[in-house]
């Protein structure tokens, strides 16, 4: 004996039934954990059998504590009994520490085993999620098989279809691009034809409007020669008729027809007008210009259309009368009387054609000072006349008219004008002789400008 009574000395049916219900859960708990361990997949789980046992005999003994060892029944037990139960109770206040620190050691244990419990049954849900979870990963490795296969079949099908793409493509752009050069192309053409067409149109049209206008001029020119010729033939018959009855009365000398002596051996008027057209751009500017023996009113009709004020003198009343007829500024007047009337530098423009060879050799230097001190500074003077350098004039153009007396020289007339004041001279030549003589082409060059150039000549100049 130990001095603590003994748990088997005395039977107590209530730690019986404690047993007994005790070996109940023990019962259960071995046939449903007939290892020791929590049901896993694979996870080991804390045996908790040595811990049971251990606690199980913990609280036998803790529930023997207060008891007596059982003996046969009897006086002497009763007494034995009685004795330990009084000593019991003597020591109860010694053991009283020890029975609590025990009964707190058993519940620590038993937290323990519910928490070691817990842990096994979480441990049991951690797996049981993890089994899950696998499947699902075997799932998802299955599923990312296929994903891996349908992805290199995808890249595949990819390739070819981005290879598809560029081909299609690069047809479609050349497709694309020869509609676009043809359809440049028909546009092209298209423009080409239109402006062809335009073009076609427009020459027709100018070819047509040239054709009208052509016959149009034609004919108004036709309608005015024919009014001119009519107009020139009343005036010659008129003329005739006026010498006619002059001649009858004695002993006046029957006069010539200057105006058919003009037109036969000085030309047509037209002919005759083309001839001055290069001197109308020399007097553009001027105000005043006198045109010195005007004959027909040649060089005043082209003044009068390039709007310079001019006017003319002649002795022939058939010729001012002329003149007059076309709206012109003529009167009869002899050159030398009617300079002397001018005022001095009157005048901005003198031109003299085909005049001063009729003049006496002596009284050309008078016309020329006349003329120098009837002209303005910067007035301008053109002297036409035929030129004796020229031998193909003697032969016809010179003789023919009974009033020429004596021709210029060229060098002579040149050196009259810079005498009586007229600078910036210039000599211009016209009218080749060897259109009027086609043989004179059989010369040779050299001598045929040194004696067979121009029949005519004239000097342009300006007063200082």
């Amino acid at each position: 004996m130990n001095g603590l009574p003994d748990p088997a000395a005395a039977a107590d049916p209530r730690l019986d039934d404690l047993a007994k219900a005790v070996q109940q859960i023990r019962d259960r708990i071995a046939a449903r954990f007939p290892s020791g361990n929590l049901p896993s997949s694979g996870i080991p789980l804390v045996d908790l059998t040595p811990l049971l046992q251990a606690r199980d005999a913990a609280e036998s003994k803790v529930a023997a504590i207060g008891t007596v060892n059982p003996r046969p029944p009897g006086l002497l037990n009763n007494l034995a009994q009685a004795a330990k139960r009084a000593i019991a109770r003597g020591l109860n206040w010694f053991v009283r520490d020890q029975i609590e620190f025990n009964r707190a050691a058993l519940n620590c244990v038993q937290a323990s085993m519910d928490a070691l419990h817990d842990v096994n049954r979480l441990a049991v849900g951690l797996s049981t999620r993890g089994d899950r979870l696998f499947e699902r990963l075997q799932a998802c490795e299955q599923q990312a098989a296929a994903l891996a296969d349908l992805h290199s079949h995808w890249i595949a099908w990819r390739r070819e279809w981005e290879h598809k793409l560029a081909t299609n493509e690069v047809r479609f752009l050349r497709s694309v691009a020869d509609l676009e050069a043809a359809h440049l192309q028909r546009l092209q053409q298209t423009e080409a034809n239109y402006r062809e067409i335009g073009r076609s149109q427009h020459r027709d049209f100018e070819a047509a409007l040239e054709r009208t206008t052509l016959e149009i001029q034609k004919k108004l020119w036709a309608d005015l020669d024919q009014i001119r010729s009519e107009y020139e033939r009343l005036i010659r018959d008129e003329l005739r008729l006026a010498r006619q009855r002059v001649a009858l009365t004695p002993p006046s000398p029957a006069p010539i027809d200057n105006l058919e002596f003009g037109l036969k051996f000085r030309g047509p008027v037209e002919y005759v007008r083309r001839s001055f057209e290069p001197y109308i751009d020399f007097f553009r500017g001027c105000q005043n210009v006198l045109d010195i023996g005007c004959g027909r009113g040649e060089f005043l009709t082209l003044a009068r259309d390039a709007s310079i004020p001019a006017r003319g003198i002649d002795l022939d009343d058939e010729s001012v009368g002329i003149c007059r007829a076309q709206g012109l500024d003529a009167i009869r007047a002899d050159l030398f009387t009617h300079l002397h009337s001018l005022p001095g530098a009157s005048l901005d423009g003198l031109f003299c054609a085909q005049v001063v060879e009729h003049l006496p050799p002596a009284r050309l230097p008078e016309f020329l000072d006349l003329a120098s001190r009837k002209t303005a500074p910067g007035g301008r003077i053109v002297i036409e006349t035929p030129n004796p350098q020229c031998l193909a004039i003697f032969s016809t153009h010179f003789y023919i008219d009974p009033t020429h007396t004596r021709p210029v020289p060229p060098p002579l007339l040149f050196f009259y004008l810079k005498e009586t004041g007229f600078g910036r001279l210039e000599i211009r030549y016209s009218h080749p002789a060897v259109d009027s003589f086609p043989s004179l082409a059989e010369l040779p060059d050299a001598f045929r400008q040194d004696f067979f150039n121009c029949l005519d000549y004239a000097v342009l100049g300006s007063k200082l």
